[in-house]
């Protein structure tokens, strides 16, 4: 008789997704998940003091509190992903500034195209219009989010996933190899192997020359 689990199918959901979030990938995620929620509220936070009290534009307000989102998701993403040292300008920091300015530009065009317009057509108002603005805003917000995590463990940032770059791997390299002898053994009489007693040659070869 086959033995069957007694436990609800909510129970073997948590433990499953418990699993998963304890693996490379999850913790990664996780991380990577405080570092946007961090970004965000931090972008939100500078948005209001500059439009607020200091009675910026709104270009120069919006501008401001982009890059100080910016700067805390790229703080926090190289402490998601475990990158130390000093970040290269080329290979990492440009990059991800650049997909930063993607986001807002998808996050731009979907509010517009996506919120605005439509809220328009249907003739939306009041609590209705900025519900569903809210929702599209979301949605955009949830999709950039799930590219930029891809992108950034499978690309950016994929030398730090359990992997050593191609510097690390030099360097260990370097560390295994133990390089030259410091002292090349001459070849001749005096290279014999010191634990040998370099008269046993000499006595074998002296009855050939007694016979001549």
């Amino acid at each position: 008789m086959a033995l069957t689990s007694n436990r609800p199918p909510s129970n073997r959901l948590g433990e499953t997704l418990t699993r998963k979030a304890r693996t490379a990938l999850g913790i990664r995620f996780g991380r990577f998940a405080v570092a946007a929620i961090s970004a965000f509220a931090t972008s939100e936070i500078v948005y209001v003091i500059c439009a607020g009290p200091l009675a910026l534009s709104a270009t120069e307000a919006t501008l401001i509190g982009w890059f100080s989102g910016v700067v805390v998701s790229y703080v926090l993403s190289r402490w998601a992903w475990e990158r130390k040292g000093r970040p290269n300008l080329l290979r990492e920091t440009v990059p991800f500034c650049v997909v930063s300015a993607c986001v807002i530009v998808v996050l731009e065009l979907a509010d517009k195209y996506l919120g605005y317009h439509p809220a328009a057509w249907w003739h939306l108002h009041g609590t209705e219009r900025a519900l569903y603005l809210a929702l599209v805003y979301g949605v955009a917000n949830l999709f950039t989010f799930l590219l930029r995590f891809v992108f950034f463990h499978y690309v950016l940032f994929a030398g730090s996933a359990g992997r050593p770059g191609p510097a690390a791997a030099e360097e260990a390299l370097a560390s295994a190899d133990p390089g030259p002898e410091p002292f090349a053994r001459a070849v001749g009489p005096d290279s014999a192997d010191p634990g040998e007693d370099p008269d046993e040659d000499t006595a074998a070869d002296r009855p050939a020359d007694r016979e001549r």
